[in-house]
């Protein structure tokens, strides 16, 4: 997941920010404005569509939308709040580079590679910490998608130990624990870049 949306809408944001074409702006108002759709609203229809393509009980409808710039339900809006992230810091980068790429004869993929994504690290770093830890998380999708114990995410399997009559809280307390060591090395590792993300994001409208 992290992959898929580090691709998928780091290419949108530049799309978004770096490429003059028609209908630009309003295809990303479009964009943003289904943040304020509820990620439940859609849930039903998403279950009725892998279903027909008989894909529940696997890890495709958890993991393929991130391939386009979708990801898992959050407080951020999922994909569509990185792809904001990201072109928000790509407009922070002057036009001057690409206009001096663009008469060495460079194409947009060329300045995509060369010039935005290594300047763009801060940013790249935050929006892969925050798909990390929304789909390390995420217990609603693999509820609705996985029905076998043997798939089951970290989060569905610490929900085994609290039974309908008994709960196993001393096991579950010391399974929790182990759950959040990986989140805390990953965000210890990248806080710097995190907090540097977030702040340089925005910065120019």
């Amino acid at each position: 997941c992290v992959t898929g949306i580090l691709i998928s809408t780091s290419l949108s944001g530049y799309g978004l920010s770096r490429v003059n074409w028609k209908y630009r702006d309003t295809v990303f108002y479009i964009l943003m404005s289904s943040i304020m759709l509820p990620y439940f609203a859609t849930l039903i229809p998403n279950f009725i569509m892998w279903t027909k393509f008989g894909l529940t009980n696997t890890f495709v409808p958890l993991t393929l939308p991130s391939w386009f710039g979708m990801g898992t339900s959050s407080i951020f809006g999922g994909g569509m709040f990185n792809i904001f992230l990201l072109r928000q810091f790509f407009r922070t980068i002057p036009r001057e580079l690409d206009e001096a790429a663009f008469v060495d004869g460079a194409g947009h993929m060329q300045i995509f590679l060369r010039i935005i994504l290594p300047l763009s690290k801060p940013a790249l770093i935050c929006v892969g910490l925050f798909t990390f830890l929304n789909t390390w998380n995420d217990f609603i999708n693999p509820l609705i998608f996985l029905s076998s114990e043997k798939k089951y995410t970290i989060q569905l399997g610490l929900r085994t130990f609290i039974g309908l009559y008994s709960s196993q809280w001393n096991l579950l307390m010391m399974a929790a624990l182990f759950a959040i060591v990986p989140v805390v090395i990953v965000f210890l590792i990248g806080q710097r870049y995190f907090v540097e993300g977030i702040a340089t994001t925005g910065l120019k409208g």
